[in-house]
């Protein structure tokens, strides 16, 4: 008998505990009111919304649709914000409420993301599981300053030997290829990735509008030659939202920005920064901003230089990466 009074003494003791905590809990709780500003949809279209009501929003702030959908506030009307959709769209409908969520787009750093294959904000893609990330960054930041910047003086090989022969490349700096379509861009860029193998060099391919079947092209060309270990990708299509694919660009960079500062060198490769003007563009025209030369908005340069001057190479004491 006192070996089965034993448990039931002890089990009944745990209960007692647990039940005289939750109670000291409920006895010292004070609930508190708080005010939350609830907007209303007002225009839906393809790939944007505008919303009334949000009078405390700030610019490139996340707001939250029904069905945990995102977007980024791109407009500040007097009497109305233009948002610009993260996630699909196709049931909503003017009179959906939308809520502020008081921060900015994030992504998840660190080499946890390497070797998987991302969209841009942060979801795995590739079946394999949610992302074990060192830590979250907001995909727009400040580009590091002038005196912040070391010389270029290190090379960065192609594998290519016409390439490397004529054309100086270096860690730390921008370089651009130009060409018609299927003169072999994405190749020259693949090239240089897999040709990154046991040099110490990361890589962030960011796949911009681009089709499926060319994604899945590059992955299985990065998996034959084993250049998915030091490789992450961050993928948009053409049928994602516009919002994705111009986000797509600064979330690779945040990533990459990880390592840099850690006193990695790391290749970024935007696939291609067309497809991200485009976009941009669209979402502009939707959102009634003036269009420029070729429809482009004004300030289309200087959307890529804000991205392009993130990638140098820094000063020693600041990690020395590029």
């Amino acid at each position: 008998m006192e070996a089965t009074k034993k448990p039931r003494d002890s089990l009944q003791g745990v209960l007692d505990s647990s039940f005289a905590a939750v109670d000291e809990v409920l006895e010292t709780f004070q609930p508190q009111l708080r005010v939350q500003e609830v907007g209303e949809v007002t225009f839906v279209s393809q790939g944007i919304a505008r919303v009334r009501g949000l009078r405390n929003v700030q610019s490139e702030e996340l707001v939250r649709f029904p069905g945990n959908r995102l977007g980024q506030v791109f407009n500040l009307d007097p009497e109305e914000v233009g948002i610009i959709l993260l996630d699909e769209s196709e049931d909503l409908q003017a009179g959906t409420e939308v809520r502020p969520t008081g921060r900015v787009l994030d992504v998840p750093v660190g080499r946890g993301v390497l070797g998987r294959v991302v969209d841009p904000q942060g979801r795995a893609l590739d079946g394999k599981g949610p992302l074990r990330a060192a830590e979250r960054r907001p995909v727009e930041r400040e580009a590091p300053a002038i005196m912040d910047r070391a010389p270029v003086t290190v090379p960065l090989q192609t594998g290519l030997k016409v390439v490397d022969a004529l054309i100086p490349i270096g860690r730390g700096q921008r370089e651009l290829i130009l060409g018609d379509r299927q003169t072999g861009k994405t190749a020259i860029a693949l090239d240089t990735i897999i040709n990154q193998k046991d040099k110490e060099v990361v890589c962030i391919y960011c796949a911009i509008g681009k089709q499926n079947a060319a994604v899945a092209k590059v992955i299985a060309d990065l998996r034959r030659y084993e250049a998915l270990s030091y490789t992450a990708l961050v993928v948009t299509t053409g049928e994602d939202p516009p919002g994705q694919q111009f986000i797509a660009a600064y979330a690779a960079t945040t990533m990459a920005e990880f390592f840099m500062e850690q006193g990695q060198d790391v290749l970024v490769v935007y696939d291609d920064l067309t497809l991200h003007a485009r976009a941009y563009r669209e979402l502009s025209l939707l959102l009634r901003r003036p269009p420029g030369r070729e429809a482009y908005p004004g300030d289309i340069f200087f959307i890529h230089s804000r991205l392009l001057e993130r990638s140098t190479h820094l000063r020693e004491e600041l990690g020395g990466g590029s």
